[in-house]
């Protein structure tokens, strides 16, 4: 249904949507920085990981353009106010433990609990409310009735820019955490980046 959807749109189209979408993901933002910091972190794997996580996060903020919740949120800016605060808390957690880990033993990188670095990832998009109410501005823009049904066209465009977004997220996650090999022997600074990075994620988020 979705694919045979997607097929009916023409290829000038879908590929003006894919290069839109691929310039937007690789622009660095909250995703980019935060894989880049679980990578720093806890090397490689977990920055492909949280790249995942922020995947499946960016899956649940399609669900929600594709049903039209993120138009009932923007209606409701106390709603988008406490997603955001609630997002903000999250980050500066994750920031005050990394702060607080103490130092890296970089052997240890790389040994991490792959659900617990998902987990992070995909709750940290989800709180940032800012996704479903882009995908509501951006993906219309790229349908039309004559093509199929509209739903279709949004959830099928969505997919496809969650894949591709994850794609570049974990591309990041995994340089920031090669190149934290390189200084994995500087003792905590590891953990002191990540915190800065995930501090500042908070900073960012409450400031727009």
């Amino acid at each position: 249904m979705i694919w045979d959807t997607l097929s009916d749109i023409p290829a000038a189209q879908l590929t003006a949507f894919i290069a839109g979408g691929l310039v937007l993901n690789v622009a660095p933002g909250q995703d980019v920085f935060f894989a880049s910091a679980c990578g720093i972190q806890g090397g490689p794997r977990a920055g492909a990981l949280a790249g995942i996580g922020v995947g499946m996060g960016v899956l649940v903020h399609v669900g929600l353009a594709t049903v039209g919740l993120g138009a009932v949120v923007a209606a409701h800016p106390g709603a988008l106010l406490a997603i955001k605060y609630a997002g903000a808390a999250y980050l500066l957690w994750l920031a005050w433990k990394s702060w607080t880990a103490g130092p890296v033993d970089p052997a240890a990188r790389g040994s991490v609990r792959p659900w617990n670095v998902i987990r992070r990832g995909l709750v940290s998009n989800v709180l940032n409310p800012k996704p479903v109410l882009f995908l509501l501005a951006f993906l219309p823009q790229f349908t039309n009735p004559a093509w199929g049904p509209v739903w279709q066209q949004i959830l099928g465009l969505g997919l496809i820019f969650a894949l591709t977004g994850t794609i570049v997220t974990v591309g990041y996650g995994v340089v920031a955490g090669l190149a934290g090999h390189v200084i994995g022997r500087n003792l905590g600074i590891l953990n002191r980046i990540a915190a800065v990075m995930f501090a500042g994620l908070a900073l960012r988020l409450v400031a727009k």
